[in-house]
């Protein structure tokens, strides 16, 4: 299962049954669970853990120091969940200690071929980076999230579960749960309705997070005012209530 070429540090802990494929390397204080597998030339430095039947494609570059030109050092850690897969020369950083000194990655998560994840990014469940989509450092996404190929967010940004990003976007604001966006100046266009179908959204649910989109973007209100008559929607839907936390919350702001 450890092709005859490749570097594993003696403090490296790997599971049961992980593979390692020809020239690559495995750094110290890097834990890898069980039935994982690495290709030829990946490099995997720590502290950094990895969850199980995970898989991770050649040239990925995964733990690797920040590009944060304070960091000095410090013994930063990544953390990645289950199932995941890294496509062809994926990089993905470690935290700083000016954040929490830990990037996160969650389960389930698709990152195509030339994807970066930067600093302290925290990355949930179920997404899809497609191929050379970015996000810089201190970035928070959700879960089942798309970001099409080529995107950029910008740092600090927090993307909302079940929104869509289109091809060629860049991001420089909050992209609320469940809303469709794309341009390079980007602007919403809807809900993502056949994602939130697909999801087992029901119908009811599809049409009250509608309904509260037109009031958010087509409405002429305010964020503020939007919010107000959003809040009495979302005591009776838990859906509602996550976007309206979601905005209410946005620490740069939503897209408009």
């Amino acid at each position: 299962m450890i092709h005859h070429t490749a570097i594993i540090d003696p403090t490296a802990k790997l599971g049961e049954n992980v593979q390692v494929g020809p020239f690559s390397y495995i750094g110290p204080n890097v834990e890898i669970g069980d039935h994982t597998k690495i290709a030829s030339h990946v490099v995997i430095k720590g502290p950094t853990r990895i969850g199980s039947h995970n898989q991770f494609f050649q040239f990925a570059s995964i733990g690797e120091d920040c590009q944060d030109k304070k960091y000095a050092g410090e013994p930063t850690r990544l953390e990645i969940g289950d199932h995941n897969v890294f496509r062809e020369c994926v990089t993905v950083h470690r935290g700083t200690v000016q954040d929490q000194g830990l990037t996160k990655i969650g389960s389930r998560n698709l990152f195509m071929a030339y994807v970066h994840v930067a600093h302290d990014c925290m990355i949930g469940d179920n997404n899809i980076m497609a191929n050379n989509a970015s996000v810089a450092g201190h970035v928070h996404m959700g879960d089942w999230v798309i970001l099409g190929g080529m995107s950029g967010v910008h740092q600090f940004c927090h993307i909302g579960s079940h929104s869509f990003c289109g091809a060629g976007s860049i991001l420089v604001k909050d992209l609320p749960p469940y809303v469709m966006c794309g341009g390079e100046k980007v602007t919403p266009h809807g809900i993502n309705t056949e994602g939130l179908r697909r999801r087992g959204f029901s119908k009811e649910a599809i049409l009250e997070i509608r309904r509260a989109y037109k009031i958010l973007y087509r409405s002429g209100k305010t964020v503020e005012e939007a919010l107000q008559e959003l809040r009495p929607m979302a005591e009776h839907q838990n859906e509602l209530k996550i976007l309206v936390d979601f905005i209410a919350n946005s620490p740069r702001g939503i897209i408009r």
